[in-house]
């Protein structure tokens, strides 16, 4: 009868020290004691399986590092059928190599429980003990029950690819979201250029940055597919748009819509300059030619009609509109001798992004647009290499920074490639002295 009674008072709520059981702890336990090993597990195998799913889980790095610290006390033998996984360090030692206080222990361990990780196995006096057999097996422990983490090793493999496939699905619709707004800019510029306007115009505006806005901060798959798909319709609908309403002025005015709209925005890289002067000494475009006495113009001296200036893309020198282009090029690849098969040997990250093994300098630089955008480099820089070096040799200079070890770089790839285009503005950079040692050293 008295014993009934203590037992009455306890319930009501007086201390004794237990520990507090919650409704998830309750489930964990009667999940552990469910299962029992079918066939022999590696310890290892069940920590990779739980660590490649934690990032998917939202699980805390503290938490993660508190069952990867469990797991040193574990030994293979404790993971075979008729055994049970179960660790008993200190709470001392806990807190000793976890850094933490007593409160901020016991959390964390309440915590572990709560999620479904581990089991608290308490002796009669509290404390975590255990001993093993001569043959290493566990006779008698109190503390830490791994084997939730084990009932869950087939849950943790399907959350980790599908947390690999989502990851892999975010990256595809990141890329689109890029190609639809660069689209959607190129558009607007443009249709600023023209002067066009419409209410269905302004409409597509504000539809695209709606669906731009925190687009690059959203996780989720699905809401991100919605938002690329909108930005891929509203730039269809605004080529539309631009499309008849380009007609419609060509009809108006067939002389000047196609001239003057700006083909070239970031500007010529290997045209000759052309100087400009307002008076015409001959009505025709010639070159200025020059008397036996006097020294030799250079090869790029000629005098332009102001009004050409203004109403076309300037021609390079000697060549007409119609003319068929030169059969030998002189660009970045032919002074150093490097072709784009060299460069993507030379460079494999490169290739991934090419649709053909046998690619032209254009798709170069389509891949290494890319390419860039993988390793972290922005697109202002991107665009300033493209000025300062030419696209072709900024498409070389990302190659070559991809083929560098991570371990190279002092900050970042983005940092790296920004300092050899500062060295390019400067005319410090010599990109044919690092090519010719990345040569020297894939012969070795």
């Amino acid at each position: 009868m008295d014993a009934d009674c203590r037992l009455s008072t306890h319930a009501r709520g007086s201390a004794t020290g237990l520990r507090k059981l919650t409704p998830p702890m309750l489930g964990t336990i009667k999940a552990a004691e469910a299962y029992s090993f079918s066939a022999e597990m590696l310890p290892g195998q069940a920590l990779a399986a739980f660590k490649a799913a934690a990032p998917y889980l939202g699980l805390r790095a503290n938490v993660v590092h508190a069952v990867d610290w469990l797991f040193r006390f574990t030994d293979p033998i404790d993971w075979q059928p008729s055994s049970r996984p179960i660790v008993w360090p200190s709470a001392a030692m806990q807190q000793l190599h976890m850094g933490l206080g007593v409160s901020q222990v016991k959390n964390l361990n309440r915590h572990l429980v709560e999620l479904g990780l581990v089991v608290m196995r308490d002796s009669p006096n509290g404390k975590r003990y255990g001993r093993r057999g001569p043959q290493g097996r566990i006779v008698e422990a109190y503390g830490f029950d791994l084997s939730p983490i084990a009932s869950r090793f087939a849950e943790f493999q399907a959350i980790a690819q599908a947390g690999r496939e989502e990851r892999a699905r975010i990256a595809t619709l990141r890329r689109r979201a890029t190609i639809a707004r660069n689209g959607i800019r190129q558009l607007l510029e443009t249709a600023d250029e023209q002067r066009i306007g419409s209410d269905e115009w302004e409409a597509c505006r504000r539809t695209a940055a709606t669906a731009s806005r925190g687009l690059a901060g959203r996780k989720n798959a699905d809401d991100m597919e919605m938002a690329v798909a909108t930005l891929e319709r509203v730039q269809s609908e605004m080529r539309l748009h631009l499309e008849t309403a380009l007609a419609a002025l060509a009809e108006l005015q067939p002389s000047t819509v196609s001239s003057s709209v700006d083909t070239d925005p970031k500007g010529p890289y290997d045209w000759p300059h052309i100087t400009t002067t307002n008076q015409l000494i001959n009505p025709k475009d010639t070159v200025i030619a020059s008397g036996k006495k006097e020294p030799p113009q250079g090869p790029h001296t000629r005098t332009v009609r102001p009004f050409e200036v203004l109403a076309k893309k300037a021609v390079p020198l000697g060549r007409s509109p119609t003319a068929k282009p030169p059969t030998e090029r002189s660009d970045f690849g032919a002074v150093l001798k490097l072709t784009p098969n060299e460069l993507t040997r030379l460079a494999p990250r490169l290739a991934s992004y090419l649709r053909n093994s046998s690619p032209k300098w254009p798709e170069i630089v389509e891949a290494a647009e890319w390419l860039r955008d993988e390793m972290g480099i922005p697109q202002f820089i991107w665009g300033d290499a493209c000025l300062a070096l030419g696209r072709e040799q900024a498409a070389a200079a990302v190659a070559i920074v991809s083929a560098k070890p991570q371990t190279h770089f002092r900050r970042s790839a983005g940092a790296y490639f920004h300092g050899m285009i500062s060295r390019a503005k400067a005319g410090e950079l010599h990109l044919t002295r690092t090519i010719w040692a990345m040569r020297n050293q894939g012969e070795r």
